[in-house]
């Protein structure tokens, strides 16, 4: 499984603008699809900045055309006038990621791991010495409370969170697009570790719920055995319906041996149980053999 998360950056992330005063901006790109990567990114620029990073033409991603996106992009990466104005970081966390954090017992929230995300973004600022002394997020979930808590975690800076960031503040927009034309890419270039993957002719489409080809990639890559691909984020509603309707029912030892209805749905062992949680009981296997935990020599 990929479950490894590490922060990429760009050429001049690391002692970028040598202890000026900077803004730091952050977005994401991909929460709502079921299938790829969700792409956060970190975007830093000089405080007196402002005005070139506007002439980049940075504005929300959703805003600009692909094209445009990816001209802008390939700026900041190898244009050395431009890598002096605007410089990122990203975190790119994988469809298996998102499943088996989101599928825990003890609930880890879709918001949780996006704001995890985003502030290990600003802590990885920091440690590569950029001096931010503003910071402005586009916002996961309530933004009072999102603001309260990165205050707590970096006081003494100016923090902005807010809806629209991205189409009101131009250093998150280029921290929107570098989250895009990463994720798009990713997408596009998606290469699979499993093999004989059933994909459309026409491909798995832009991994939103509601585009046709991605509905009919689901439908015809789901195994009856092994459910979906390492593409698919399971954790989704879109996809559990489809394990549940079109995968073989799964039923589980202790409760055959035990005598308890069975649970037919495979994810039922993962929701949470009712009234006050117990220790989980033994396998049977060690019962059998009355086994017990050592715990002092």
């Amino acid at each position: 499984m990929s479950l490894k998360l590490e922060t990429e950056r760009s050429k001049t992330w690391k002692d970028f603008g040598d202890g000026v005063p900077c803004v730091l901006g952050i977005d994401e790109a991909g929460r709502g699809p079921v299938l790829g990567p969700m792409v956060y990114a970190a975007a830093i620029s000089p405080m007196d900045q402002n005005a070139e990073l506007k002439a980049l033409g940075v504005d929300d991603s959703k805003a600009l055309n692909e094209a445009k996106r990816e001209e802008i992009f390939e700026k900041m990466n190898n244009d050395e006038e431009i890598q002096q104005i605007v410089a990122y970081a990203i975190r790119s966390l994988s469809p298996e990621l998102i499943s088996s954090s989101m599928l825990k017992r003890h609930k880890y929230s879709l918001n949780e791991v996006s704001h995890d995300a985003a502030i290990a973004l600003i802590r990885d600022a920091f440690a590569c010495n950029v001096n931010v002394v503003e910071i402005k997020v586009d916002t996961v979930g309530p933004k009072a409370t999102y603001q309260a808590k990165l205050e707590r975690l970096f006081p003494g800076i100016s923090i902005c969170v807010t809806e629209k960031a991205d189409s009101l503040f131009p250093i998150v927009s280029a921290a929107s697009i570098a989250a895009k034309v990463t994720r798009d890419t990713r997408l596009r270039n998606w290469q699979f570790k499993e093999e004989n993957i059933k994909v459309p002719e026409n491909g798995f489409g832009s991994g939103y719920p509601g585009d046709p080809n991605t509905k009919k990639f689901l439908q015809l890559s789901v195994h009856p055995i092994f459910g979906f691909c390492s593409l698919v984020r399971a954790s989704w509603k879109t996809a559990s319906a489809i394990v549940e309707k079109r995968c073989v029912p799964g039923y589980w030892e202790d409760d055959e041996e035990e005598g308890k209805p069975q649970n037919k749905k495979m994810s039922g062992w993962l929701q949470p149980k009712e009234g006050t949680e117990v220790a989980p009981k033994r396998n049977v296997y060690f019962k059998e053999r009355h086994m017990k935990n050592v715990v002092s020599f």
